[in-house]
């Protein structure tokens, strides 16, 4: 970039930090707490609302069909429309979409936590994932555009802290708030927190944007990326339950597949696309894209079997399972912001690249776990691998937020956002699968050695869906020592299918150390901080 003119007479943008505005207004850590305040109430609400599904689905006689649709409601809206969100910041202005994002989020979790029937908690579901998706964007383009290069990537490790600390402890505070409140409060919470950050937004940020921002839609552009996204992330979601050799399941992805297809031939002929394609001919960019898919499946999908491990194998309460995964939490805490110092000295290849072989070399050894292994081992694997995700997270932001103009900075920021939840679901759904086809295969022979009474298809069928979440099928009234056969032999079957499963996610991380070594610094990160100030 080399006509980043500043609008209100700062001068052109050269890499270095912005004139000091006046009082709170525009300063950089200030704009970063800000920031964070808000991406935690989103990070938060990826996995804390998890432990309050069976008290929703308790106290509004929900089925369990109604409770899957709150978190997948969520998720669809949130990624469904990153990208689209993304555009939006960069064509109004950052700070507009983060505080219309917040006070959307907010607004929409003090709704859930009033309504009294199923249908109007997942209908606000929706509002939280696309107010969500304005906020998550803005807060990147935001950051990018008020730090110099040389601060961007300490900033963004903190902003990668604040995401995995809030990712690792939604359980935590859910359990707490459950437990000791009720399901509401899991959603009240918000509110006084989507408070702080848009007086923090309406006092302290800035807007910044590019002399040649966009100023016009792609709503056709649009309309075929959004149909795509959802064709996709329905099939991942349903893949699980329908089956991956379902003929439905097959018939979204390759409806995703077409509607990419006539996106790209759409996105080539219009005058402002909302995605140039001109983005992916840098690799480093790209390989960012594809990194942070690869680290999204191998740690949202190991970790998805972690939770029932802790929960139903070695029978901890859900706070209890949040204590044990603490490592993990900590390391990326410490880890994030000394990766980003790191990637700052030495570029982001040679930690990116170190950080997926940890990941690597930390779901083998999850891979290793036993019904009966101690805190003590498990914490070993779980540190190593929140140490091996913090340079991920902050290098691979950095490298697609940093390797593209600064007028698309927010459609960066959806990219590396909508990235990590397609590989978060695709992580889900594929190691689901091959934690079904083990338990599937191993369970008949386990059942039959223990010399537990034979099942019939449908009651073996009924067990197996038990099995794959670490639950014992036991029926009510069993002698006692048989309840404790079927639980070993249930427990045992789960802990190798979770073997396998992570397994899996280690050789994904090893395909990433590949990936990552294509990667270098953002070509166009020095034009942030100069950037003007409307």
């Amino acid at each position: 970039m080399t006509s980043q003119t500043a609008i209100d007479a700062t001068g052109p943008g050269d890499g270095a930090a912005p004139a000091p505005a006046a009082g709170l207004r525009g300063h950089p850590w200030l704009t970063l707490l800000t920031v964070a305040v808000g991406v935690m109430m989103v990070a938060l609400d990826g996995t804390i609302v998890a432990i309050a599904n069976p008290a929703i689905r308790d106290d509004l006689h929900a089925t369990f069909a109604d409770v899957q649709w709150i978190t997948n409601a969520y998720f669809l809206a949130l990624a469904v429309t990153l990208i689209t969100a993304g555009k939006l910041g960069d064509r109004f202005g950052h700070r507009q979409t983060f505080l219309v994002g917040v006070t959307g989020f907010a607004a929409a979790s003090g709704a859930i936590g009033l309504s009294d029937s199923i249908a109007a908690v997942v209908a606000f579901r929706v509002f939280q994932g696309l107010f969500g998706a304005l906020l998550m964007p803005a807060a990147l383009g935001l950051l990018r555009a008020t730090f110099p290069a040389e601060k961007l990537n300490m900033a963004i490790g903190i902003w990668g802290m604040v995401i995995g600390a809030s990712t690792a402890g939604g359980p935590i505070l859910g359990g707490v708030l459950v437990e000791h409140v009720n399901w509401q409060s899991v959603f009240f919470i918000n509110v006084p927190v989507g408070v702080l950050a848009l007086v923090l937004g309406a006092l302290i940020l800035l807007d910044h944007r590019a002399e040649n921002a966009p100023r016009s839609f792609d709503l056709l552009g649009i309309a075929l990326l959004s149909g795509a996204m959802f064709c996709l992330v329905w099939a991942l979601i349903k893949a699980p339950a329908w089956g991956w050799g379902d003929g439905r399941t097959w018939a979204f992805i390759v409806a995703s597949v077409l509607l990419f297809g006539l996106f790209s031939f759409w996105e080539t002929k219009v005058a402002e696309p909302l995605i140039p394609l001109g983005l992916f001919r840098s690799v480093p960019l790209s390989a960012g894209v594809v990194l942070m898919v690869l680290m999204a499946i191998a740690f949202m999908g190991g970790l998805f079997f972690v939770t029932f491990y802790l929960q139903n194998v070695h029978g901890m309460s859900p706070i209890d399972a949040g204590l044990h995964l603490l490592p993990l939490t900590g390391m990326m805490i410490v880890g994030s912001p000394l990766a980003g110092a790191l990637i700052t000295k030495l570029g982001p290849r040679i930690p990116l690249a170190g950080g997926m072989a940890a990941t690597a070399v930390a779901m083998y050894g999850m891979s290793t776990l036993e019904a009966d292994t101690g805190s003590g081992v498990m914490s070993v694997w779980f540190a190593l691998l929140g140490l091996g995700l913090a340079p991920v997270m902050v290098g691979a932001t950095e490298v697609i937020v940093g390797n593209a103009p600064m007028e698309l900075s927010g459609v960066a920021g959806g990219l590396q956002q909508a990235a990590m939840q397609i590989g978060g679901s695709l992580g889900t759904a594929v190691l689901g699968a091959v934690m079904a086809s083990k338990v599937d295969n191993d369970l008949p022979g386990n059942w039959a050695r223990a010399g537990l009474p034979k099942l019939t298809p449908h009651q073996l069928d009924q067990a197996a869906e038990a099995v794959q979440v670490g639950v014992a099928p036991v029926p009510k009234g069993t002698p006692g020592p048989i309840a404790a056969k079927i639980a070993a032999v249930a427990h045992d079957t789960f802990v190798s299918g979770m073997g396998l499963a992570s397994l899996v996610a280690a050789g994904v991380a090893a395909v990433a150390v590949l990936v990552a070594l294509l990667t270098k610094r953002g070509a166009n990160a020095e034009a942030g901080a100069g950037v003007g100030h409307i």
